[in-house]
């Protein structure tokens, strides 16, 4: 019997379909009257550009109206505490945050023998300048803050000088010859600034209630080395409108930034020469001519906070317009931390009730001895 073999089915094979998916619809070749329209062809190029914008320049303060911060004398403010003054005082800080002081009794010598000395520290060779460079570490030294957009224009350059023994030792190395006079000078005129700043103080805080006024968290925030002083070397000739312009936005933009950089009550300005002085705030700025031989009074982040924010913290700046010559200004920055370690000095000074008591005893027992020394003889 023949055997049945069945052959295995096989599935048959479907076919893959890889076929890609159908094209998109071809435009035919003749265009719409529309599309082929040459005014709305230049309309759509235009609009799809993106536009030059110019932003509002919101972040720049506006300038204030056109106010002289009052003249006011320091013998009448400080020695005869006319109630009047200070209230004009209290008045224009909180408002300008600053004021101008005549009659301050430092000789317009001393400030012009300053001024000169400090214009030979900015002959020193660039080369040698990095010796006595400002750091983060120091608060003194040159630096060069703003240079003019117009190649070889001059650069405003800037020297902090303080009482310190390292920068003195420095200076006498790099600047033998021109250190001593520079020195004695801007010592001499800095004692005068101190001793005019140390009797404004507690008249500006007249009219701040006690309780901020008395608070000792704020006091000891400046620095360490005694009144700073900040010498300004203007460059000649800045009276094309663009540079002042530049200058101008510039100082702004980095009080905004940078803010103060040394923590100070207020600052006392020689400006002698200057066309104008500005005062910038967060919120506006204020130019006017100063008085010849006034100082400048502006207020500093302490001061701020002792007063509780109603006066205000501001920076000031000189400004030379058409001079032929590189231009000074100076400013002193005074500090309430110089209050504090004087107050702490004249404590140590003090005799207490004790060292009284032990030292009358001895002077009743000296006594006792001398009238049995001369009894015997």
């Amino acid at each position: 019997m023949r055997s049945l073999i069945l052959a295995p089915r096989t599935t048959p094979e479907i076919p893959v379909d890889f076929r890609a998916p159908p094209p998109s619809p071809v435009a035919s070749g003749r265009r719409s009257t529309v599309t082929n329209n040459e005014f709305l062809t230049e309309f759509l190029e235009t609009s799809l550009r993106v536009p030059d914008l110019v932003l509002p320049n919101k972040i720049f303060p506006r300038q204030s109206n056109h106010e002289t911060p009052p003249k006011v004398d320091f013998v009448s403010l400080c020695f005869h505490e006319d109630e009047d003054l200070i209230d004009v005082v209290s008045d224009s800080i909180a408002s300008f945050g600053c004021f101008q002081l005549i009659n301050h009794g430092i000789s317009p010598r001393i400030m012009a023998a300053a001024v000169e000395a400090a214009r030979g520290i900015f002959l020193v060779p660039p080369g040698k300048r990095k010796v006595v460079s400002r750091s983060p570490e120091k608060l003194w030294g040159f630096e060069v803050y703003h240079e003019g957009d117009d190649e070889g224009s001059e650069l405003n350059e800037e020297f902090i000088w303080c009482k310190d023994e390292e920068l003195k030792l420095k200076l006498k190395g790099i600047w033998p010859i021109g250190y001593p006079n520079f020195s004695k000078k801007i010592e001499v005129l800095g004692s005068r600034v101190e001793k005019v700043a140390e009797k404004l103080f507690p008249i500006i805080l007249k009219n701040v209630p006690k309780k901020l006024a008395s608070d000792g968290g704020i006091i000891g925030h400046g620095h360490e080395v005694g009144t700073l002083c900040c010498i300004y070397k203007h460059p000649r000739d800045v009276n094309r409108n663009d540079q002042w312009v530049d200058s101008l936005k510039y100082d702004v933009i980095r009080m905004l930034i940078r803010g103060t950089d040394y923590s100070h009550s207020f600052c006392l300005h020689v400006c002698d020469g200057s066309s104008e002085f500005h005062v910038y705030s967060k919120k506006s700025w204020l130019s006017f001519c100063p008085e010849q031989g006034a100082l400048v009074i502006t207020a500093g982040d302490q001061l701020q906070k002792l007063s509780g924010g109603h006066y205000k913290d501001v920076i000031g700046k000189a400004i030379f317009k058409g001079k032929r010559e590189d231009n000074i200004s100076m400013a002193f920055l005074y500090s309430t931390q110089n209050i504090e370690r004087k107050i702490q000095t004249n404590r140590e000074r003090t005799i207490s009730i004790s060292q009284q008591a032990i030292f009358g005893v001895i002077l009743t027992l000296m006594y006792h001895v001398l009238i049995f020394v001369l009894n015997c003889f």
